[in-house]
């Protein structure tokens, strides 16, 4: 085999419930992942040794200038991993293009993590019966991050411990977003200490959190009005203390029409949600015209995990 290719989607989480941190450093996570047309593609490539290449995809606008290619980057830890399990040298070129935003909130660089978990493990292994299962990638993929089970499963999911730990949601229809991508990235451990210091600040350590009822039901029944009422994430208060800059933007997507709004994960990225296409067509040019934000993005989801293309 040649060369194999992957494409995986970004995520919006639909709630992040973030508990007091644990011993361990982590933070006790409920998580509504949804997996949105926002899509990232890595190619595996024989080669003399691992390498990492990072663009732009010919359609986007994402800047890449500050994502890593050494052995730092999530997808080349990824195979590394891969090549362990299999037993062959981590000899493999990976060129990622990328549509997600970088150190946006929408898990890019888990996406691309994920993308090469399963392009090197077909590159490496493409028997009709290969060594490496699902669950075997799905394994692999905790031990690099949190978000990176979910890139590998995609649609929408409940993430519990870390997040990590995942069961897949019911989730009727196709809901329209739009999203505006901020001027530079914010630092996911940044936000979760700040939110952290705002907590201790109040005196609220935080409560292990809880799926939201309403959520569930509002996705259960594809109504796209009440999902947009019950989104929420834990760690807004602390990406708006740390780039201010982001009321002015939700506070747009509110005027101009968005029946739901918040920041994405960790952010910058800032998710609002459409009652249809058309209206998520018009959101978009109106959220473009208003200056609010560095680029302005339409997706949908449920869509598929990585997949082979």
């Amino acid at each position: 085999m040649t060369a194999v290719s992957v494409r995986v989607p970004a995520k919006v989480n639909l709630q992040l419930g973030v508990g007091p941190i644990r011993d361990d450093g982590y933070h006790d996570l409920v998580s509504v992942f949804h997996a949105v047309s926002l899509f990232d593609e890595v190619t595996a490539a024989p080669a003399g040794r691992l390498e990492v290449t990072v663009e732009s995809a010919p359609y986007s606008r994402v800047a890449v200038d500050g994502v890593p290619t050494g052995a730092d980057n999530l997808a080349a830890r990824a195979a590394l991993l891969v090549a362990a399990r299999l037993g062959v040298e981590p000899a493999v070129a990976l060129r990622i293009r990328k549509a997600i935003p970088v150190a946006g909130g929408m898990a890019g660089g888990s996406a691309d993590a994920a993308a090469a978990l399963v392009a090197c493990a077909r590159l490496w292994d493409d028997r009709d019966d290969p060594a490496l299962t699902r669950d075997d990638l799905l394994d692999l993929a905790s031990d690099l991050g949190s978000d990176v089970p979910f890139a590998l499963l995609g649609g929408t999911a409940i993430g519990v411990g870390r997040g990590e730990r995942l069961t897949p949601a019911l989730a009727r229809g196709v809901f329209h977003w739009v999203f505006a991508t901020a001027d530079g990235g914010l630092s996911t451990p940044a936000v979760y200490a700040e939110c952290d210091r705002i907590r201790a600040a109040d005196s609220r350590p935080g409560t292990r959190p809880q799926v939201s009822e309403d959520l569930m039901a509002a996705l259960a029944t594809g109504d796209a009005k009440n999902l947009g009422a019950a989104l929420v994430n834990d760690l807004q208060p602390a990406a708006l203390k740390l780039r201010p800059s982001l009321r002015r933007t939700l506070a747009a997507g509110r005027d101009l029409g968005a029946i739901g709004a918040l920041v994405s994960g960790s952010g910058p990225t800032c998710a609002f949600l459409a009652s249809n296409d058309e209206h998520a067509a018009e959101l978009a040019a109106d959220l473009d015209g208003a200056g609010v934000a560095e680029t302005i993005v339409r997706a949908s989801g449920p869509v598929p995990g990585a997949t082979v293309v």
